[in-house]
């Protein structure tokens, strides 16, 4: 088969241990990015399959129209709200969906919260220029964790936090608040409070329709001055510019950031401000997360190629 990976940044795939599945098949890798249909177009022309990295690449039915030679489509990860399943099923062409680890996001997470409230970023950079312990971080122990979003990786970084002395309180919909209390964890009377009393506020919700916007402008507004929030999930859980608004007024005073509206992000407000820690959605990027999401994805492209297709999330279009 001809294989097309686009959007490797880093030039990762081929160095993982899984990449050894494709060999005998044409494999081609692109390492830069771009949104513009045409250019996709050109590029995946000859192919007959795609593997994509988690939402980098929008499958659009602009695009799938001008991609006859198109069979099948192996997504890292399972959401996908940057492929267009109806177009798929219109054009025959069905989309596998892999797993994932929650490891390597939660690890992030919590680097970041130490990071920004201990200035480590700054900290660093003032040794390097000669300058001897210029900043007062703040500590974790005895303060409030907030878990906005009871799933896997919000299960571990309330775990985490745990260990680290912290208070932990949980706020998300019924089941993330049945077993945040299975599990020991106190759940907050409402997404208000959540926000008025956590020192870190660290969300975890997946991106759907009704979660879009979720954080809103007043929910940050309520936030200690000293606080610090973090979204390493998706960045539209967040009210449009609601973030930067609220920081301008010190509530909160702090934010880590991974996610971005749009990727790869050339410049924001956010890079500007001393009280924000950003880093380049590097939540999953990391090489035991990698091997993990790619086998799996690799895995589902030769079941496909061998006729045995498998974890197909539309499979009206194999008909």
């Amino acid at each position: 088969m001809k294989i097309v990976i686009p959007d490797d940044y880093q030039d990762a795939v081929r160095t993982l241990d899984c990449f050894a599945s494709l060999t005998g098949h044409e494999v081609t890798i692109y390492n830069d990015s771009t949104q513009d249909v045409k250019k996709l177009a050109e590029r995946f022309q000859d192919s007959d399959a795609l593997v994509l990295i988690r939402e980098r690449t929008a499958i659009t039915e602009d695009l799938l129209s001008q991609l006859p030679k198109l069979k099948f489509i192996s997504q890292t990860g399972r959401g996908m709200p940057h492929i267009d399943l109806d177009a798929c099923n219109r054009h025959g062409i069905p989309v596998a969906a892999g797993g994932g680890s929650p490891y390597s996001t939660a690890e992030l997470t919590w680097g970041l919260i130490l990071a920004t409230l201990r200035h480590i970023p700054q900290e660093v950079a003032n040794l390097k220029a000669g300058r001897w312990q210029s900043t007062l971080g703040l500590g974790l122990h005895g303060r409030v964790l907030g878990i906005f979003g009871y799933g896997n990786i919000g299960k571990l970084v309330a775990n985490y936090g745990r260990a680290f002395g912290m208070q932990v309180i949980v706020w998300g919909r019924e089941g993330s608040l049945s077993r945040a209390q299975a599990d020991g964890f106190a759940v907050a009377n409402s997404q208000q409070q959540l926000f008025e009393q956590a020192d870190v506020l660290s969300i975890h919700v997946k991106l759907l329709p009704e979660t879009r916007g979720i954080v809103t402008a007043s929910d940050l507004q309520r936030m200690k001055p000293d606080a610090l929030f973090v979204n390493t999930s998706r960045a539209l859980l967040v009210a449009p510019d609601a973030l930067e608004e609220a920081l301008h007024t010190g509530h909160p005073g702090y934010a880590a950031v991974d996610v971005y509206e749009v990727e790869p992000l050339t410049t924001s407000p956010l890079l500007q401000m001393d009280n924000v820690v950003c880093t380049p959605h590097l939540g999953y990027v990391e090489k035991g997360s990698y091997e993990v999401y790619f086998k799996e994805a690799f895995d589902n492209l030769l079941a496909f190629a061998a006729g045995n297709p498998l974890n197909i999330v539309n499979p009206q279009a194999l008909a």
